[in-house]
């Protein structure tokens, strides 16, 4: 798919979610003529279902997660400056019921601070810190529009095979919970989250800390405020689950109003599902048919998203050189 490829190389990224427009992005701000293909609305994506907390991938040194959230980072703190991103920082506490200590690495997040053994709601430690978060929908919009501003295209267009998009382009493969299926892989499986998403702006509702717990379990409880809308989960359910999203998110909402009481006052907009692609190692590399894979990320994939889109235009450029 790459034998009439050069410098500033035509590239079809095929998924509109996080991972394949900052992907774009990258391409097109190193001179490749882009277009997106897209079964779905950019803002009806799996990510625009993402909670979204940035800057911590719960991986260790060395791992590629730990990698490309380091890379990530620095960006989300710079669109953190301006409003329109859809990033803004919040500061809050986690709570970790999977190891009595924390792990290095949570030390020198921003405001770092362990939580005295009467703070931690039961749990076995926690920690205070400050960390970018992601409005979806505004944050979805603005990569959009920084794609458009650079050329790039996007098509409304089903992809069921790779081969379809021809030879003389490179294809990469960013389609998310579809991206396994495109390229015969069968060790992506899709997890099924779900977030209840409510307003506390017309019920005077105000919450500016965040709050998640890290348990292993498949439900927990996270709070996440943004501007206009309180995001509030968790669960990582597998495809076999049969319990209904209603009864997942009523479940979701109980448990958050026991963390949080003033929630129960805020007024419910609706939940939101996502089937988030997951993979023992996530797949960024160039397989034997020069097609460039960027998929598995589960449940960080907008965490990681700028270090994996820096990491699929390196692949991009030695394709094409």
């Amino acid at each position: 798919m790459t034998d009439e490829t050069g410098p500033g190389a035509d590239v079809v990224v095929v998924g509109a979610g996080v991972i394949g427009l900052t992907s774009a992005i990258r391409l097109a701000e190193a001179g490749h003529r882009v277009r997106v293909r897209t079964d779905a609305p950019i803002r009806a994506t799996t990510s625009a279902a993402a909670g979204a907390m940035l800057g911590i991938s719960g991986a260790g040194p060395g791992d590629p997660l730990t990698t490309w959230t380091e890379r990530s980072t620095p960006v989300f703190d710079e669109l953190a400056q301006d409003p329109a991103s859809g990033i803004r920082h919040r500061h809050g506490r986690i709570y970790v019921d999977v190891a009595d200590e924390l792990p290095p690495w949570a030390r020198v997040l921003p405001d770092f601070r362990a939580l005295d053994p009467d703070e931690t709601r039961g749990f076995r430690t926690g920690m205070a810190v400050t960390l970018p978060f992601a409005d979806m929908p505004t944050y979805l919009g603005h990569l959009a529009q920084r794609a458009e501003r650079l050329g790039v295209t996007v098509e409304h267009r089903r992809v069921d095979d790779l081969a379809e998009l021809g030879t003389g382009c490179v294809v990469v493969n960013a389609a998310g919970s579809r991206a396994g299926e495109l390229a015969g892989d069968p060790a992506v499986t899709g997890v099924r989250g779900v977030h209840v998403v409510l307003s506390g702006v017309d019920t005077g509702v105000g919450i500016e800390e965040f709050t998640m717990e890290i348990a292993a379990a498949p439900r927990w409880t996270n709070v996440f405020p943004h501007p206009g809308r309180i995001v509030v989960g968790g669960a990582a359910l597998p495809p076999d689950d049969p319990t209904p999203d209603a009864e997942v998110a009523e479940e979701i909402l109980t448990r958050a109003i026991a963390v949080e009481p003033r929630l129960a006052d805020a007024r419910v907009l609706g939940h939101e599902v996502g089937w988030r692609p997951v993979r023992p190692t996530p797949r960024t590399e160039v397989d034997d048919r020069g097609v460039v894979h960027a998929y598995g990320h589960g449940g960080v994939g907008v965490t990681v998203s700028w270090g994996v889109a820096d990491e699929v235009a390196g692949l991009v450029a030695g394709l094409a050189g």
